[in-house]
């Protein structure tokens, strides 16, 4: 059994309940990334998960240089700081840079390593050292077998409040595959391990100029990272993710959230009594 870790008043792992990271994929508008907050909270605690809201200030790896990033660090931490106060929720975002570190661990609750950046050596140590609690997502281009030695980077700063997330590996050109053996390989370092359903269905770069997705696949692969026994479900969800201003194609509709959490905990619950040997 994972140790459990705690984010505030939330724990994650040991014999706790589930964990929902979800939001849109950038700030838009702040009473938008207010209303999905507030909807997400209401149905995670109704199915039995814990909840951090999740949206990027600045999306710094956008394929084309014309497409939108968001509202910048200053004004997005401001926005952050706002829905954090009015929807009483944990929040987590990107950190892209060391300099970004300092202010975004001022506001956010846990401070996320970009897949891109995850063996950006500086930037993990100095996310790491502000003691906040850390999600780091493995690169597309990691082994899960690699994840360790990231790990090891940010542990040599003293802080083991640490996350990991899988988001997919690259196979061949504008594609992902999921290898669920993957959540059982990170599992070997102690960590909570949590599954992002929603970029592990992107097609980086698939649509020219941005990327594409196929978002009918993410309940299925949801429903089997639960059935692995991961510790959580990471997803980019908006309210038309069809006019998103990023990561439309692999976002899930806010309004099929619901029905989606109740089938994921029903799933938890069947499998949380079993035990696997090897």
């Amino acid at each position: 059994m994972i140790p459990e870790l705690a984010i505030g008043p939330i724990k994650v792992g040991g014999v706790n309940s589930p964990l929902l990271i979800g939001g849109p994929c950038v700030l838009e508008s702040e009473e938008s990334a207010l209303h999905i907050a507030a909807t997400l909270q209401e149905s995670a605690y109704r199915h039995g998960f814990s909840y951090i809201f999740k949206a990027s200030y600045d999306k710094a790896n956008r394929t084309s240089l014309h497409s939108y990033r968001g509202p910048g660090l200053e004004k997005g931490l401001e926005m952050l700081a706002r829905i954090k106060k009015r929807a009483g929720v944990l929040i987590l975002s990107d950190v892209h840079s060391r300099a970004e570190v300092a202010p975004a661990a001022e506001v956010l609750d846990v401070l996320q390593i970009p897949a891109f950046l995850c063996r950006q050596t500086d930037l993990v140590l100095e996310a790491a050292a502000t003691m906040k609690p850390l999600n780091i997502k493995k690169g597309q281009f990691l082994a899960p077998w690699d994840i360790g030695e990231v790990v090891e980077k940010a542990k040599s700063t003293g802080n083991s409040r640490i996350l990991l997330t899988e988001r997919g590996t690259s196979f061949g050109y504008n594609n992902l595959v999921v290898d669920m053996r993957s959540l059982v390989i990170m599992h070997q370092c102690g960590l909570p391990v949590i599954f992002d359903a929603t970029h592990s269905v992107q097609l980086p770069g698939g649509s020219g100029t941005c990327s594409g997705g196929e978002r009918e696949f993410i309940p299925h692969l949801c429903r089997a990272a639960l059935a692995v026994g991961v510790e959580g479900i990471f997803m980019e969800v908006h309210a038309d993710p069809d006019r998103a201003l990023c990561d439309g194609p692999n976002s899930w509709p806010l309004d099929k959230v619901d029905e989606l959490l109740a089938g994921l905990m029903r799933i938890h619950n069947a499998i949380r009594d079993l035990k696997f040997e090897i």
